[in-house]
């Protein structure tokens, strides 16, 4: 057993218990009075170690299964053996007060954390360099479990938005970094903790198990945590069972995208003759900055549907360029490429190709995964510059009649990306018109309560929804939040706890100081930990400096958990342009108390890595740290 996953917890909890149907007993521990939010995770937790012992083929090996609740705790999770510490808010769900957003995130944590007693406990990574396989493998199953565990949650989609999204976005920078970075010495570790880790990391893992197939792909995986039970492991110990049991090359084709930075994008253009149809592809490195100088290549295993064959056909592409002649297609078929979005890789097609998959986007006949993988790969080659607005424009009209939850949020997503960047404009009032006449329409099929029908996607679309819409200046949207949080704050009827992060949101955005002073008082009156965590999230995110100037020393006071700081100094950096300055002027001149208060762990480094993006800023860090304060700079 590796020292790092011995844990001792000392303190006053209270619990809840059940046995799985191997008869391992399995706690849930809460803080004193909150036990029965611990019920939703132990219940989570009985499935699911089941569930990994059936698919490792090894018993879960101790007698007893702990999981527990700890206050001030800066991780999401901890993967001790056989006591696994969470985050409040990873692991405690409340009845009433809890969003099917967050039980969503509990069920993930879970299914990620258990996952390790295997994958990571059972077998250890010899070193840290291979650290990327012990989290990726536990961040792509945990998907895997869930699907499991609430099959109607459709996770799977969801993660092409959340994980592989995630990876896509950070891989195509130019400083980022291979999945499998040497590590020379411990303190290194946190260089590469981070989402490269955790997203392309289970995104690879995704792929790999789609081009082996799922049996040979668990045969193999099981053949590996049976060999090395009790011990310590290699990357490359991993791929010689999968190759023994798929016959395939793995180890070759995997050492291409764990050993560089990056992926490719594949251009695409189909030739029809009278005797075949072939798709002619072409391989290049994608880059954000749309830089095509790179030379590097990848060994990639493509899948390919059609309009009159929806079988997948595969193909590993080994050169720069390869030609599949596709199988079942006729003349004026749609093509698509990578369908589910499998594939860590980009998709260029050409405007023909592109035309034809218009009426498959518009009529439903493309999945909701395709879909929404067509509209993620035109933006992103869209703003790299490899391709053109217009054909981004034209491919948005084909989704007016789109009301699937991810591939909205998608889209949101992208167009509030757009706007961020012309947020001090005239034109942004533009923008914001246009954003209601593409979601207005939907809220006002979907309402604002909660429906009999309703499944869990359509609570998260409404959420989402009615945030979008109070981002966009909706007035009778922003009407209806602040009608319903004074109903709230007096004590009459509650906000549904689905759309109560949105709606508290709005509120603050166009609020003043009454507003503040309420969500204030809702911070200090829960002992909710959710409910705090929706409140910090959003306290400076209003027009007004002051009360933004406020929410940062109210960030570094004792009311806040120091775990909970960076998230609320995130609320002002979220707040435009001005809020993203006034935030990282107040992280300068309070750098030696963040320095002493968070020296030595990974926390605020996260942080400061997600939010300082912009070149001027980073140009500033480097000016400000090495010749005004003379300390190490920020991350």
């Amino acid at each position: 057993m590796s020292t790092y996953l011995l844990a001792f917890v000392v303190g006053e909890f209270d619990f809840v218990e059940a046995r799985d149907k191997n008869n391992v007993l399995i706690r849930v521990y809460t803080p004193i009075g909150k036990k029965e939010q611990g019920e939703f995770a132990l219940d989570v937790a009985v499935k699911t170690l089941p569930f990994y012992n059936d698919y490792f083929e090894i018993p879960y090996p101790l007698p007893k299964m702990d999981l527990i609740a700890i206050p001030d705790f800066a991780a999401g999770a901890m993967e001790n053996w056989g006591l696994v510490t969470y985050r409040e808010t990873a692991l405690l769900v409340d009845p009433l007060n809890t969003s099917s957003n967050t039980k969503q995130w509990v069920a993930l944590v879970v299914g990620h954390e258990l996952a390790h007693q295997w994958f990571g406990n059972l077998v250890t990574m010899q070193w840290w360099t291979h650290l990327w396989l012990n989290e990726g493998f536990a961040s792509w199953i945990e998907y895997l479990c869930v699907d499991f565990c609430f099959p109607d949650w459709n996770i799977w989609i969801q993660y092409i938005n959340m994980d592989f999204k995630r990876a896509l976005q950070l891989d195509a920078l130019d400083n980022s970094h291979p999945i499998e970075v040497p590590v020379g010495h411990p303190d290194e570790v946190d260089e590469i903790f981070d989402a490269i880790s955790y997203c392309k990391g289970n995104s690879v893992i995704r792929m790999l198990h789609n081009w082996l197939g799922a049996e040979p792909f668990r045969t193999g995986l099981a053949a590996y945590l049976k060999k090395h039970k009790y011990s310590n492991a290699l990357t490359e110990d991993l791929w010689a069972s999968l190759e023994a049991t798929s016959g395939k090359p793995v180890n070759k084709v995997m050492s291409t995208w764990t050993s560089k930075m990056g992926y490719p994008m594949l251009s695409a253009e189909l030739v029809e003759t009278a005797d075949q149809i072939t798709l002619n592809i072409k391989q290049q490195k994608f880059c954000a900055n749309g830089d095509d100088s790179s030379d590097s290549s990848w060994l990639v295993p493509i899948t390919v549907i059609t309009q009159s064959n929806n079988t997948p056909q595969t193909y590993l592409l080994e050169a720069r360029e390869g030609q599949i002649v596709l199988d079942g297609c006729r003349a004026g078929d749609w093509v698509k490429i990578n369908p589910q979005q499998i594939g860590l890789f980009r998709v260029k097609y050409s405007d023909e190709l592109l035309k034809r998959l218009l009426p498959a986007i518009k009529n439903g006949a493309l999945s909701e995964a395709d879909r929404l993988g067509v509209q993620e790969d035109l933006f992103a080659l869209a703003k790299a510059g490899y391709s053109s607005t217009a054909n981004l424009l034209t491919l948005m009209g084909a989704y007016g009649n789109e009301r699937n939850y991810v591939v909205l949020s998608s889209i949101d997503t992208n167009l509030a990306e757009l706007g961020s960047l012309f947020s001090h404009l005239p034109c942004h009032v533009q923008f914001k018109a246009m954003r209601r006449k593409i979601f207005a329409k939907v809220l006002a099929e979907v309402g604002w309560e909660k429906r009999e029908t309703d499944g869990h996607t359509d609570s998260l679309l409404r959420n989402m929804l009615i945030g979008t819409l109070g981002r966009s200046d909706d007035d009778q949207v922003i009407e209806k939040c602040h009608e319903l949080f004074q109903q709230h704050v007096s004590g009459g009827a509650q906000i549904a706890a689905d759309i109560r992060g949105s709606v508290y949101c709005t509120v603050r955005q166009r609020g003043q100081e009454k507003e503040f002073e309420q969500l204030l008082e809702l911070f200090s009156k829960t002992d909710l930990h959710e409910e705090r965590d929706r409140v910090q999230r959003v306290l400076g995110s209003g027009p007004n400096a002051d009360l933004r100037a406020k929410t940062l020393e109210f960030a570094l006071s004792d009311s806040v958990r120091s775990n909970d700081t960076p998230f609320v100094i995130s609320s002002v950096a979220g707040a435009g342009h001005e809020g993203r300055d006034q935030a990282w002027n107040f992280v300068k001149n309070k750098y030696p108390i963040f320095l002493e208060r968070y020296a030595g762990g990974f926390l605020f480094q996260s942080w400061c890595r997600a939010r300082v993006q912009i070149s001027q800023i980073w140009r500033s860090t480097r000016k400000w740290s090495n010749s005004s304060l003379k300390i190490k700079p920020i991350r």
